[in-house]
């Protein structure tokens, strides 16, 4: 049986060290996972449970070791930048125990949440659906994986952003409100988990607009950074 259109291509993230890829199944992102983002973003982090929401996986830019040229997208005067941790997880379930989530996790990565943040607010005001604040074509830069067996699971270090060389976002993993192994726990209560699946695990607080023609470079300790040039 032949397919009646070309068959899209699968996306795939590089895994750091090696000519293998891990292909990608699902994009889940967690929302005001710091309490200092959401305090600036209007939230109360000491009574409010997590929530998701969801990028397509072609929304994913893959980013390798070079600068990569990134799009600036339509419809919007207002783009966000929101540097993130992502878990990318190489078995699934359902019901999964938080004591255990860890052992589903293949590897991490560092990953932007790009974020029309004009449509979003929009989007807020109406209640409506934030997909065309978040699920932009390229909203989702991420770099090469790197295996837990290679760097374990990160739980305190620097997290950053600076644009042109002057950082903007600063914190520390540790500042999660939800660990990565309570998120995995909470999301497959909702969700059959399944090896491709992406969690992007929350953002620090300092977000803010990017502009065509300048320079992005978001780091994780352990998991090396990226860089972007708008464009």
């Amino acid at each position: 049986m032949l397919s009646v259109i070309p068959n899209p291509p699968r996306i795939a993230l590089p895994i750091a060290g090696s000519a293998d890829l891990f292909p990608v199944r699902r994009v889940y992102c967690v929302g005001r996972n710091y309490a200092a983002h959401a305090r600036e973003m209007g939230a109360d982090p000491d009574r409010e449970p997590p929530f998701f929401f969801m990028k397509p996986a072609d929304a994913l830019q893959i980013v390798g070791t070079e600068p990569a040229q990134h799009p600036y997208p339509p419809r919007t005067e207002n783009y966000h930048f929101e540097v993130e941790m992502v878990a990318a997880l190489g078995r699934g379930g359902r019901d999964i125990p938080v004591d255990t989530a860890l052992d589903h996790v293949y590897g991490y990565a560092v990953g932007l949440d790009m974020t029309r943040r004009d449509l979003q607010d929009e989007a807020k005001g109406l209640r409506r659906p934030w997909d065309l604040g978040k699920a932009s074509d390229a909203s989702g830069p991420i770099g090469p994986l790197h295996p837990a067996a290679a760097v374990g699971h990160p739980e305190r270090g620097p997290i950053t952003l600076s644009v042109d060389g002057a950082v903007r976002q600063s914190g520390d993993l540790s500042e999660m409100i939800w660990s990565v192994a309570e998120q995995i726990a909470y999301l497959s209560t909702y969700f059959e988990l399944a090896p491709g699946d992406l969690i992007f695990t929350g953002t620090p607080s300092g977000v803010g607009p990017v502009r065509r023609g300048e320079r992005m470079e978001a780091a994780v300790a352990g998991l090396g950074a990226i860089v972007l040039d708008v464009a």
